[in-house]
């Protein structure tokens, strides 16, 4: 079973979370892809834009943080976290 771990945070406290489960055949890149859209639309998010240095953290930590920057629409927290928690 596939698990990710979203969270939202601000000012370090952690605001609200989800865990979503996936345990269809798909390949584990959209695997990753459709939950981060299930995170984004349980949170009501716009999807955020995976730039370099997210993809080089989230390939060596299985986790990466989406700031500002990477989301079109403004945020009213500080990031947003997802974590891969069960492969």
């Amino acid at each position: 079973m596939f698990r990710l771990w979203g969270k939202e945070f601000k000012d370090n406290h952690m605001l609200r979370d989800t865990v979503i489960c996936d345990e269809t055949d798909e390949t584990r890149t959209h695997k990753i892809f459709n939950a981060l859209d299930s995170i984004c639309y349980e949170f009501d998010l716009s999807k955020p834009i995976w730039l370099d240095h997210n993809i080089d953290e989230f390939k060596r930590h299985d986790k990466t943080r989406f700031y500002q920057d990477n989301f079109v629409d403004s945020i009213d927290f500080d990031y947003l976290e997802i974590h891969i928690i069960e492969e």
